[in-house]
């Protein structure tokens, strides 16, 4: 049906104005697609034949963080979860949903969380915050944030302060990864699986890796434990213990 001009009033008129904003989206996708077979013709018919990738990537639900891009792989060769601030939870069925059918269906080799630097979700927890029902998912990374206060107390810099929240948020989804009962149940069959902790740098495009990778369930607690203290040797002068 055919929409006219002269029979929208009110609201319904300012609906129409914003309704190009959207088809804009069509014809990028359009010039995408163009774009991508100029360069292969058969991209499309490949990747609609099966999906093999050899990564998860858990990471933030923020639009300036673009998973596979950042790391310069093709679509089909990143499997992707996001949500706010990159955490997981024990009792998230869609995380460990995703999780599960990456590592016993995929196959996947490496599991990698990604957190970035300026978190906002992070952020909101460093200062608490209120934006409502989210609150109550940042409480996580409050606790992150309580477990190391002795740390924080001991920082003046604002700025530091953040970044070591989302490092430190980062290694903490690493370790839950690690104690899933899905990567356990594949460590427990000898299946090949790494745990990685990374986090990306908005101002400048690049990944930082921190250092965590846990590839068994008897690697968890140490890897854990040192990279924390590695942390803790990078924002202050003294390690303060837990």
């Amino acid at each position: 049906m055919a929409l006219n001009i002269s029979q929208l009033k009110g609201e319904s008129k300012h609906l129409f104005f914003v309704m190009p904003d959207i088809r804009i989206l069509f014809e990028k996708n359009r010039a995408w697609s163009e774009k991508m077979l100029d360069r292969d013709s058969e991209f499309f018919h490949d990747l609609s034949r099966q999906q093999a990738p050899r990564y998860l990537w858990i990471g933030c639900a923020d639009s300036r963080v673009p998973a596979n891009e950042i790391v310069g792989l093709k679509p089909g060769e990143l499997f992707v979860h996001r949500n706010v601030a990159n955490v997981v939870i024990h009792t998230d069925l869609n995380c460990l949903s995703v999780l599960q059918y990456a590592v016993d269906v995929l196959q996947v080799k490496h599991v990698i969380v990604c957190g970035h630097y300026g978190c906002g979700g992070v952020r909101a927890a460093l200062y608490q915050e209120k934006h409502g029902l989210i609150d109550n998912w940042l409480r996580h990374i409050q606790d992150i944030h309580r477990k190391h206060t002795s740390v924080f107390q001991s920082m003046d810099d604002e700025h530091a302060k953040l970044d070591l929240l989302c490092e430190l948020n980062v290694i903490e989804q690493v370790e839950n990864v690690a104690l899933t009962t899905v990567v356990q149940d594949a460590w427990a069959r000898g299946q090949e699986l790494a745990v990685h902790g990374w986090v990306y740098g908005l101002d400048n495009g690049i990944v930082n890796d921190l250092g965590i990778t846990i590839r068994s369930a008897e690697d968890v607690d140490a890897t854990y434990d040192r990279s924390v203290q590695e942390l803790y040797r990078r924002y202050v002068a003294s390690p303060t213990s837990q």
